[in-house]
């Protein structure tokens, strides 16, 4: 199979072959993995019993999922990936915003997968062989694991999603005999001393809802344009494929998760996951476990390194994509190694999911309000300015940069600082709050009242004709390149 050459450039028609069905395998299959799996643990850690649990996924995800899943429209109509969509709306400089959101979700969720995987692995080959569970046989197993998801990320767009598609059953069938293998143990009563995470049901509860929940759909508001950038419009509905994405996200992510939380719930994972997980399984679920650990990192890291890739690509044009996803998957790696050796995990994690969602939400809103404004029409010259180290098109706005939409992410991601609740830091906020964590609504709902109002008076966005190169930009404030 050849390595993929395409970047962040425009896609050409004939090569967008992907469809639907596609978006929903890559949705399912890559995220069938431990890294989600341990999402529907988290609500357990913060001491919810299962109906607890249940209920602040179900709802997190099916919001998130409304917010998230119109942004893949943006990519099959402008056949270039989300980041640098983006500079239709942010400008051409201005899409840097995105593509470093990106960098940071993916390398943040890439490190879970890798380090929950590798725990879960080392602890099945314990059981199994005696392999030592040591700090030596952690940082192999680390190492390993992220050498695969180096390879198919390198490989590109074809290659997972070829792996996707047989994940997609293989790991259903794997999580499937892991319910009738921790059934006999299961309850529903919250795990015994493990107290709320807020002092209070519906606190925690919301807590659940967005740091396990929403989260989830959140961690795609730039990759889902890596592949729906490879479906032609011409040949497939907006409604299919916004259907397909709401579809695979929803599936996608709420089967790994609730049986996190039915498994957590069944080996009393209060504290830690993999450990207890592996160490209440039956000895004849230990291989499937091994190969659900070992495959689906792969898969589910695989994703994201991928897209990371993409994005520094968009930030360093003159790298390949092959080079820039050599260095992510190293960042990546070592990510791991503290994220195993140095930190307490619950806390980081909990802690990263929570301050990108507040970061993150205000960039999908605006990138899905601008959307709706130029009615899906982009101009896809314009929007490789930046890529070709060129100047002016109708993207240019100021310098690269759209003032007005930098300003409304820039004050509503402040705003869902303040209001974030995590256990490493706590937003001046919260005291208005009642101390519960609104971080989500305040951050979308501010971003986007703003963003409407800076740019409520400005004629829809016409693209102009790019200029020669290092042409000095000339847009007026008044000129359609002004505008959101």
């Amino acid at each position: 199979m050849p390595i993929e050459q395409r970047g962040v450039d425009t896609i050409p028609d004939e090569e967008r072959t992907s469809g639907p069905r596609d978006l929903v395998s890559i949705l399912l299959g890559s995220n069938l993995a431990l890294g989600v799996v341990i999402f529907g643990w988290l609500p357990v850690s913060f001491g919810l019993g299962f109906w607890g649990s249940v209920s602040s996924l179900t709802a997190g995800t099916l919001v998130g999922a409304v917010l998230t899943a119109p942004l893949a429209l943006v990519s099959l109509r402008s056949a270039t990936n989300l980041s640098t969509s983006s500079g239709a709306h942010f400008g051409v400089r201005g899409r840097l915003i995105g593509s470093v959101i990106g960098l940071l979700l993916s390398l943040g969720y890439t490190a879970l997968t890798l380090w929950v995987g590798g725990d879960a692995v080392v602890g099945c080959l314990h059981r199994l062989t005696g392999l030592p569970a040591g700090g030596t046989s952690y940082a192999l197993v680390y190492a390993v694991l992220a050498g695969g998801t180096a390879v198919g990320a390198v490989y590109g767009h074809r290659a997972l999603l070829r792996l996707s598609k047989v994940l997609s059953i293989g790991l259903t069938l794997l999580l499937a005999a892991g319910v009738a293998a921790y059934a006999h143990a299961f309850t529903t009563a919250p795990v015994p001393g493990t107290p709320y995470a807020l002092g209070g049901f519906w606190p925690t509860w919301l807590l659940a809802a967005v740091s396990a929940g929403l989260s989830g759909p959140i961690a795609f508001i730039t990759l889902l344009g890596d592949y729906s950038r490879y479906i032609s419009p011409r040949r497939h509905r907006p409604k299919r494929v916004f259907a397909a994405t709401y579809l695979g996200l929803v599936v996608g992510l709420l089967v790994p998760q609730l049986f996190g939380t039915f498994s957590a719930l069944a080996v009393g994972a209060g504290a830690d996951y993999a450990g207890p997980l592996v160490a209440g399984a039956p000895l004849w679920y230990l291989a499937p476990l091994l190969l659900n650990a070992s495959a689906g990192s792969v898969g589910n890291s695989g994703l994201m390194l991928y897209s990371m890739g993409l994005d520094l690509d968009a930030i360093l044009p003159r790298a390949t994509r092959t080079q820039a996803t050599y260095v992510v998957a190293a960042l990546a790696t070592a990510l791991v190694y503290a994220g195993h050796f140095l930190w307490a995990a619950q806390d980081a994690m909990t802690s990263f999911v929570l301050l990108m969602t507040a970061v993150g939400t205000p960039w999908a809103v605006i990138t899905v309000m601008g959307f709706l404004r130029c009615r899906g029409a982009y101009d896809a010259d314009s929007l490789q300015v930046y890529n070709r180290g060129t100047r002016g098109g109708g993207y240019w706005f100021r310098g690269g940069w759209n003032v007005r939409a930098t300003t409304a992410w820039a004050v509503g991601s402040a705003v869902g600082l303040a209001a974030v609740d995590t256990p490493l830091y706590r937003g001046p906020l919260l005291a208005c709050t009642g101390g519960i964590d609104l971080s989500f609504l305040l951050a979308a709902a501010v971003a986007g009242v703003l963003y409407q109002a800076l740019t409520a008076r400005r004629p829809r966005p016409v693209p102009a004709p790019r200029t020669a190169p290092d042409a000095p930009a000339a847009a007026s404030p008044d000129s359609p390149a002004e505008v959101g």
